[in-house]
């Protein structure tokens, strides 16, 4: 039995974890009706109560009890994190997991970074030692932050080194929220900037998801359920729409972007936690999908993004389901990834579906989608027999394409505007340890990984001779 341990950093990342954690032991509890605790249970979650040696775990008001979140919880506000505590979910942690502080990182990555970084890493290294010596066998550490802040850029990213550095044979997968062009916080794409050359050197894989892509998503679910044509009533209770999940008082606005980002992360790790006649590893994940370890950026899509209560309107087709993964307004970044470069995919079902139509459906869209020359082959499918709570079935993709390219560009710009005015710059130049080469370079790497995206798109994936040569994973 293999398990995994989730770390939340920052506002963003404990939110988003926060969720997760409360959409998970809803899954748990809905399929494990018995409450005893398991091999799938045990995945993400571990039994404390020593009342228990026999496993059990009771039921209580749908919740399974005795359980300890497999989590690390990290926030240089002390807010979110107390909000977890006083809310439904305040049993699934304990000291030994969370570390806070009070004054924050003013939005700026380099106080999150190097002065928080220094101050609490032996806390932090401790932190998730702890969080792995609960494991029998540990297979991965899911990050999850924000680029656009302080703490979830800057701690964020010296916790993903940190974690190179003590689990080194240890799969990183990072879930990182981009902010959007609108963004209040104006040194956004300073942090974000710095906190993508730390991605790009030390995550296995990285979840890139678009502030502005979750938006989009849940302005579209909203027009639908207040649109009152027959047909387009969602059903309330269906995983993806929000609720306020284990935090407290009412629901704020951000609580439908968080949860979709919930759901990607039930989806990613459904194989892990249940059943299923295909299951995927998730070591498989960066395995298949990186070809080269630089361009380990794989854009997510999901679907169905909501259910429909009306029963007497045909659910859609499984097919459409399969198109749908492939269509922009179920990605959670804005780009169109038919008018670039596939250089692997992975399709994660859930649900009563057949290994033959995932054949089927693979065989039936790979006219259209462009995939390399030399990995026209290049696809992963895991099939997990439990859907999502409120779904038939649903599915992720999660496609290594050149696409992702465009993001990073627009980001580029954006730091670009700040820095040829040298804006800002003296409150990061201020914190001990930060100097203005940590800008140059940064902006280097991202302009390099962006070439690297480039010359895969302008040669369709051929190298040309005279051409940089890109590394292969190992």
């Amino acid at each position: 039995m293999t398990q995994s341990v989730v770390v939340q950093v920052g506002q963003c990342g404990n939110q988003v974890g926060c969720r997760f954690w409360d959409l998970a032991l809803r899954e748990h509890a809905h399929v494990n009706k018995k409450g005893l605790y398991d091999e799938a249970l045990g995945s993400f979650f571990r039994n404390v109560d020593s009342r228990k040696c026999d496993g059990e775990a009771h039921v209580v008001g749908g919740r399974i009890q005795h359980l300890k979140a497999r989590a690390v919880l990290v926030d240089m506000e002390e807010g979110v994190v107390n909000e977890i505590l006083q809310g439904p979910l305040r049993e699934m942690f304990d000291s030994t997991q969370l570390l806070t502080d009070v004054s924050g990182s003013g939005n700026n990555w380099a106080v999150g970074h190097m002065t928080y970084g220094s101050a609490y890493r032996e806390q932090i290294v401790d932190k998730l030692r702890k969080a792995a010596e609960h494991c029998d066998c540990l297979q991965c550490f899911f990050l999850i932050h924000s680029m656009g802040g302080g703490t979830g850029s800057g701690l964020g990213t010296k916790v993903l080194s940190l974690l190179e550095e003590e689990f080194p044979e240890v799969c990183r997968i990072v879930t990182s929220i981009y902010p959007s062009a609108e963004d209040d916080v104006v040194t956004s794409p300073y942090n974000s900037i710095l906190a993508m050359r730390e991605l790009t050197e030390h995550a296995d894989c990285v979840l890139p998801v678009e502030n502005q892509s979750l938006v989009d998503i849940v302005k579209k679910i909203k027009h639908m359920s207040h649109s009152g044509k027959p047909g387009t009533v969602i059903r309330r209770e269906s995983a993806i729409i929000s609720g306020q999940g284990g935090l407290i008082g009412a629901e704020k606005p951000f609580d439908a972007m968080n949860n979709i980002v919930a759901n990607l992360l039930l989806n990613i790790t459904s194989s892990a936690r249940f059943e299923g006649s295909l299951n995927m590893d998730l070591n498989e994940i960066a395995m298949n999908l990186v070809p080269f370890p630089r361009l380990h950026y794989l854009v997510p899509s999901l679907t169905p993004l909501y259910t429909l209560a009306d029963v007497s309107v045909p659910s859609r087709r499984l097919d459409q389901m399969f198109s749908d993964a492939f269509s922009k307004e179920h990605q959670l970044i804005r780009a169109d990834p038919k008018h670039s470069l596939y250089l692997a995919c992975a399709l994660m079902v859930r649900g009563n579906v057949q290994v033959s139509d995932l054949r089927r459906n693979i065989e039936r869209l790979k006219p259209s989608l462009p995939f390399v020359s030399w990995n026209q082959e290049g696809w992963k499918t895991g099939l997990c027999s439990v859907p999502p709570v409120g779904h038939s079935h649903s599915l992720l993709a999660l496609a290594n394409n050149t696409c992702v390219k465009t993001t990073f560009m627009e980001l580029r710009e954006r730091f670009t505007k700040l820095y040829r005015k040298k804006a800002h710059l003296h409150h990061y130049l201020h914190v001990e340890g930060m100097e203005q080469s940590h800008f140059s370079e940064a902006l280097s790497s991202l302009s390099s990984l962006i070439e690297e995206y480039q010359q895969l798109d302008a040669t369709k994936g051929r190298l040309m001779p005279g051409a940089p040569r890109l590394r292969i994973a190992r």
